[in-house]
Order: C-alpha cells, then structure tokens, then sequence
C-alpha cells in the first residue's frame, strides 16, 4: 500500500536537490521501514538501505563509517536516496549523520527513520540544527486508504473546513468498508491487512513487549521495566478520560517524579499522547488535566470508545500534516467545565476556536454542550460526526456527517 507521506516526500521535500535530510518517525510497526524501501525501489537505490540491527552495518561503522556512500555507482537517472534505518540507537548517530550530510550530501538524498521523537535521543555529538526536517508517519488514516491525496498548499485548514460543512455526498460502500475495518483493526498496516481477530491479539501482545522490553530498555536509562509494564496494562482503561497521574503512583507504589518520566517516554516512543484542555476565556473551564489516548485505538474494547480514540488519532494526524508541511499552526484540544459540561474536540487554527466535534457511535442527537460552547466561543460551527451515520444532515442546527465522510475528507 502506498503511504501519503511517500508521495508528499518526493513531491515536497526532495523535489530539488535537497537542502536537509529527511527525519521519519512514528510508532513502532507503522510503516516506517516499508515507505522508506518502496521510495529507494522507485528509485533503485536499495543498495544504500542500512539499518542500525544489522551486524555487519555497525562493524562497517568502525572500519569504514561512509564506504557505502562512497562505493555506491548509481544505475538510474534518479538521484539515489539513502536510508538510515533506527540509526538513532547508535551512541554517536549525531555526529556521524552531522559528518555524512556536511561531507557527502551531493551523492544521494538522506532519509532516516526512527521509532521515537528526535527529542529522546540527547546523547551528545554535535547539533544537526538546519540539516535535517522532521515529518511525523502515523497509522493508515481512511482517506490513505482510499487513494486520497493531500497538497499542503491546495489542502489548508478553511478550503477543508469548507468542504467538510457544505459537502451533502453519502459515503461510498468501499468507504463504509475500509472505515469498519478501520474501527475493529486499527491503523497499523500489519493487523489491518490481516483482517484476523487472532493475528491482532498475537500482533498486540507481541508489540507491547517490544516496547517496554526493547525501546525502553534501549534508549532510556529506566530500570523499573515491570512497573512500566504494569502501568501500561493501567492506561488503557483510563485512556479517553481526564488524567491523574497521582492515582497512577498510588496503584504503582512508585513516586509521582517516575509516573512522569515514564508517561514522557511512553509518549516520546508513540505509545501514547495527550490532549489538552482548552481554556482560553472560557469561565471555569478545566486548565490543567489532560486526556490520554493510544496511538493504536484497537486496544479499547469498547466500541464507543474505541471510535473516540480513532477520531482523536485522525485529528492529531490532521494537526502533524499542518505543522509537518508549513501550514498555519492547528491545535486540538478538549472543552470541559467544572459542571462537567464538555465536547470531545475543539480545533483551533492560528490559536483562534474554529471547530467543535462531538464523536458519537450511533445517537444522532447533539449534546447540550455542544450548543453552551459554540456560544461562549463566539458562535463558531459545531460537528457531529457518527459511526454508524448512513447519509450526512442535521440535527437541533448541528452539522452531522457519517464518519467514513468526515474522515476521508482530511489528511
């Protein structure tokens, strides 16, 4: 399956001769090393495909660090790219990227991918401020599925925003098919193209593992590995609603400084991520509790809630597209009072509340709420977006859209 952000690289980053390398994270298994092999087949280039897990790479490394640079003798008329695959688990992956960008960047495009945020890996070497731009792979999204394709200079947060709300279009059957696979397998391209309840389980169990046993273990200075798997088990159920990190370290036994640390690096390897409320002049909103989520929403076995997940994985994606690609900034957060009247999105562009969007299984009846903060915050529009909507319509003045419409429309 091709990915977007394949096509956005090509088109966007390495249309002319690069000025930076390309930095690709994500989570683990979401398709990083397969997009980044299928960009250097198009342009026959897999003989510059290096991946920190290979022994024979790290003993190059000592010998001859840029000899495959070096030996390489093209065999097309595209410029080559070369693949740097988990080169961040390497003690001194800084300076050596620092010193083959800065020595060989005219033989070859640079892409390295990495299953964290660049933010993790402060292990000295030198700085590689200006020589690299970071652009984030997310879990396959319903529009990517379906072939849609995104400009970050035709596809900006109004033109969408428009199409959202006026478009009258019911979805399609293919649409309805991918978004309940979609719904029941998650994004990740394993499971999902599986289709297999029992693949998903051994695929899940298998991935939790190798989070907690290997990246964490790898690329953090934690000891306490199961205590963070206990707290792993723990976020699941609590993921979607307001979190306290003090009943975190009560149910551990651990001090409130390792809950910290351990959520932070859980979010910096793409477990998880939280989102914020908004405040802004709002009276007795909530200011400081955040809402977790997982980045793979098949782990909620909830129907409801699982759906709330996928919504806030789609909006989050729709948010990293306009910060990846140079868009004006978006931000997405929650809306919650202290009478416990809340929406479960508020998007804003440029800092400004532009959109509220409840996310509803079945019930096709927009909550009180929606109404009480689309007028506090200036009568902006509000969204009802449902999973098992058939056709799109309105309800009680509230736009309503079936979510396999809503979520083909955005990136």
């Amino acid at each position: 399956m091709e990915r977007m952000l394949a096509e956005l690289l090509e088109k966007e980053h390495f249309a002319l001769p690069a000025t930076r390398m390309a930095f690709v994270t994500g989570p683990r298994q979401c398709g990083k090393t397969t997009l980044a092999r299928m960009m250097q087949e198009g342009r026959r280039s897999q003989d510059l495909y290096r991946n920190w897990d290979d022994l024979s790479f790290r003993k190059e490394l000592a010998t001859d660090p840029y000899g495959f640079m070096d030996a390489y003798r093209p065999s097309h008329p595209k410029r080559p790219l070369a693949v740097l695959d988990e080169i961040h688990k390497f003690p001194h992956w800084k300076m050596y990227l620092k010193g083959l960008w800065d020595t060989r960047q005219g033989r070859a495009d640079i892409l390295v991918t990495g299953s964290g945020r660049l933010d993790l890996y402060q292990r000295g070497g030198d700085s590689l401020l200006g020589r690299y731009q970071p652009y984030r792979l997310h879990p396959l999204s319903l529009s990517e599925i379906l072939g849609r394709r995104f400009s970050p200079d035709r596809d900006t947060f109004p033109r969408i925003m428009e199409h959202v709300m006026k478009g009258a279009d019911a979805p399609s059957r293919e649409a309805e098919e991918a978004f309940t696979s979609l719904l029941r397998f998650g994004g990740f391209p394993e499971p999902f193209l599986a289709q297999s309840p029992r693949r998903q389980r051994l695929w899940l169990r298998e991935k939790r593992e190798r989070l907690t046993r290997e990246d964490l273990r790898d690329l953090t200075r934690i000891q306490m590995i199961s205590s963070v798997e206990q707290m792993v088990e723990l976020l699941v159920p609590r993921a979607g609603s307001l979190l306290s990190l003090n009943n975190l370290r009560q149910e551990l036994g651990v001090t409130l400084d390792s809950v910290r640390l351990w959520l932070a690096q859980l979010e910096r390897l793409y477990y998880c991520y939280r989102i914020l409320p908004y405040a802004g002049k709002l009276a007795r909103s909530l200011r400081r509790e955040p809402k977790l989520y997982l980045h793979d929403w098949s782990e909620i076995p909830e129907e409801g809630k699982r759906f709330e997940y996928m919504m806030a994985s789609a909006l989050s994606r729709w948010r990293d597209f306009a910060q990846d690609w140079g868009q004006e900034k978006l931000g997405l957060h929650f809306v919650r009072d202290k009478e416990k009247r809340e929406v479960d999105f508020l998007l804003t562009h440029e800092g400004k509340p532009q959109l509220l969007v409840e996310a509803r299984l079945s019930d096709l009846q927009p909550s009180p709420a929606l109404h009480y903060f689309a007028a506090k915050l200036g009568g902006i529009p509000k969204l009802l977006v449902v999973a098992n909507a058939r056709r799109p319509g309105t309800a009680a003045g509230v736009r309503v859209l079936p979510a396999a419409v809503f979520l083909s429309a955005i990136p």
